[in-house]
């Protein structure tokens, strides 16, 4: 089974010439991947192995007309932080270079990387802010937002604000709200 270790969301439109371009600069073969998530979506993939041995696939899937997703995946191993990290600036500087606007990346390492929904007014509250109770500390907020709690401050940050702005967080403890705003405030 493939498993994500980092992937990059962007959209926007590109020529068949900017997908050849995108496939050869990351040597990618034409034809989508058989398994893992996503796989119908594939587009294109490269079976590899990291520099420390781990094997890994790189993959190119689209969402729709203008959607592309850069997926790093592993079979169990995960590959090298430095792996991730090199291959995070290549998914970036592409997205870049082709004019794309990157929508969010996984996991995040800085704040431009995370997925901020946009708040609909007419929408109604999601399951999350609607139902669920807060803990009393901010340690165990941060697996219900999908943060690791080695996570660069900046995206706990963003994270931390998107659930200040549910409905849910009027009824988080006086104790959850002060520490999370102590959090906010650099303390």
């Amino acid at each position: 089974m493939l498993w994500p270790a980092l992937r990059a969301l962007s959209y926007g439109d590109l020529s068949a010439e900017q997908l050849t371009w995108l496939r050869e600069r990351f040597g990618l073969t034409d034809g989508p991947r058989t398994e893992g998530p996503g796989a119908a979506q594939s587009l294109a993939h490269q079976s590899l192995t990291d520099p420390d041995g781990t094997p890994v696939v790189l993959d190119l899937a689209s969402t729709g007309t203008s959607g592309w997703v850069l997926t790093l995946f592993h079979t169990g191993a995960q590959p090298s932080a430095a792996s991730v990290a090199s291959l995070r600036t290549a998914f970036r500087d592409a997205i870049e270079q082709l004019g794309l606007t990157l929508v969010e990346i996984e996991p995040a390492a800085t704040a431009d990387e995370v997925l901020v929904p946009s708040a609909d007014p007419g929408a109604p509250d999601s399951a999350f802010a609607a139902h669920w109770e807060l803990p009393g500390e901010l340690d165990q907020v941060w697996s219900h937002l999908g943060v690791l709690r080695d996570a660069p401050r900046e995206v706990k940050q963003v994270k931390l604000r998107e659930l200040m702005a549910t409905p849910a967080w009027h009824a988080a403890p006086a104790g959850l709200q002060q520490e999370a705003q102590d959090y906010l405030n650099g303390h």
